[in-house]
């Protein structure tokens, strides 16, 4: 068997099918030295290489390939060695069909991560026995053994996860859909088929979580195979689970249940009223509200998502590192009630970032920026100035390294002020992942 990426999720899996004796080569981009110890790990293992910039030239005679979840299904090695007979699929897909208990899966271009650690939380305090990985970071099927028929397992599913997907979660979670990974996906219409995959297997017994109050995932209700179950910030539902007056609701059958007050839910943000509406949806059957009230009161939120640092000086500085698009930061930005000073800006997935314009004129009391996409940031703030007027004086400023954002940061803040890094855009110009970004944060303003 083929494993392409000797990465985060795909080590796990060499270890597992190496266990089962199983024959490996590894293929990765990278050379031997690069990739470090984990090459003498895997070595001992009995699992043979191809590394380097054509690390794909051999990659014949395979039954089996798993492809990391990045790497596009239709590159040309991967179509000639699915012509020549391989299976091609991932870790992800042999985890869905071997695993026994039932699984959550939670997609979307915002809310993915927070949302699935809600359920696991709401799962894990009503007592059950429960498994949390995918996207999130935890690759299980090493762990596959362990886990049980009665147990419960969630899952964050990305769009390059979901791709090549033939089989979905029975609770299967759509946060939401807006522009993202255009840099990978060809176009918005591949980016949301690859999302839908989450829903696209499922049986007439299996739960469809969906946002109402989003368009696109709104109209999946026609594509649904299960129970379709809708959640909404906005609007009083027949059925589902929704905000009202004040209160985050759920309706079954004419009769509402009061989960928890909004002004209780200890992280901030509309948006994060929106995630806990979609959890509560997807684990109404199997958690008590008290059980889900206590976690909404008592759960601080996850690492790198508006979590705060630290207060120097009067001025509160926090890490919202997760917000890799501008959806997320505008929702960032809406969870505060004054003006805050945003370090923004990074890799560019080529999504556009027009609508950022507006909030930043509300919002923003000064804009650092920093990255490829800073232009962009700047250039839809001077489009709004020009349309409104309004804007016209925040201070811009480009720096050339997030220390360097920092720095500037602090000379516009004053006693009172919040600084907050949401950068609207990916690492990857500057950092492996959003949380070596958001950890370079909190390193830098812990070192002041």
């Amino acid at each position: 068997m083929a494993v392409l990426g000797i990465g985060v999720s795909n080590v796990p899996l060499i270890r597992y099918l190496s266990s089962m004796g199983v024959d490996i080569t590894a293929f990765d981009k990278a050379d031997k030295n690069k990739l470090g110890s984990i090459i003498d790990e895997l070595e001992a293992y009995g699992v043979k290489f191809s590394l380097g910039e054509n690390y794909l030239a051999s990659l014949k005679g395979f039954d089996v390939v798993f492809r990391t979840p990045g790497m596009r299904f239709d590159l040309p090695e991967l179509l000639k060695a699915k012509e020549d007979g391989a299976e091609i699929t991932s870790e992800m897909e042999v985890f869905l069909e071997l695993c026994p208990a039932v699984i959550y899966g939670v997609t979307g271009s915002d809310g993915k991560t927070t949302t699935t650690t809600l359920i696991y939380k709401f799962l894990v305090e009503q007592g059950y026995k429960c498994w949390l990985g995918g996207n999130i970071g935890n690759p299980l099927l090493d762990r596959i053994e362990e886990i049980e028929e009665s147990h419960k397992v969630v899952l964050e599913l990305s769009s390059f996860q979901l791709h090549t997907m033939k089989k979905s979660p029975n609770v299967a979670v759509i946060t939401n859909m807006s522009p993202n990974h255009l840099d990978v996906h060809k176009s918005m219409e591949e980016y949301v088929d690859a999302k839908k995959n989450i829903l696209n297997y499922q049986g007439e017994k299996d739960k469809l979580i969906i946002n109402f109050d989003n368009e696109i995932t709104r109209d999946l209700n026609s594509e649904a195979k299960g129970k379709v179950v809708y959640f909404s910030r906005v609007n009083e539902l027949d059925n589902g689970a929704f905000l009202k007056d004040g209160n985050l609701v759920y309706r079954k059958n004419g009769l509402d249940t009061t989960i928890v007050a909004a002004e209780e839910i200890v992280i901030p943000g509309m948006h994060n009223v929106e995630n806990y509406l979609a959890a509560i949806a997807a684990v109404i059957n199997d958690v008590e509200p008290s059980v889900m009230k206590r976690v909404a009161t008592t759960f601080y939120g996850v690492e790198h998502r508006i979590e705060l640092v630290r207060e120097i000086d009067g001025v509160k500085f926090y890490n919202d590192s997760i917000a890799s698009s501008p959806t997320r930061t505008i929702a960032g930005l809406n969870s505060f009630k004054q003006k805050v000073i945003l370090i923004a800006g990074g890799y560019d997935k080529k999504i556009p970032y027009d609508v950022m314009g507006e909030v930043i004129a509300d919002k923003v009391k000064s804009l650092v920026l920093i990255g490829q996409t800073g232009k962009k940031i700047d250039r839809a703030l001077k489009d709004e100035i020009e349309k409104t007027g309004k804007g016209s004086d925040i201070p811009v400023v480009y720096s050339e390294s997030l220390k360097d954002a920092v720095d500037a940061a602090r000379k516009y803040a004053k006693s009172g002020d919040i600084v907050i890094l949401s950068p609207a855009s990916a690492s990857f110009d500057m950092f492996k992942n959003f949380a070596e970004r958001g950890d370079m944060f909190k390193e830098i303003v812990n070192s002041i």
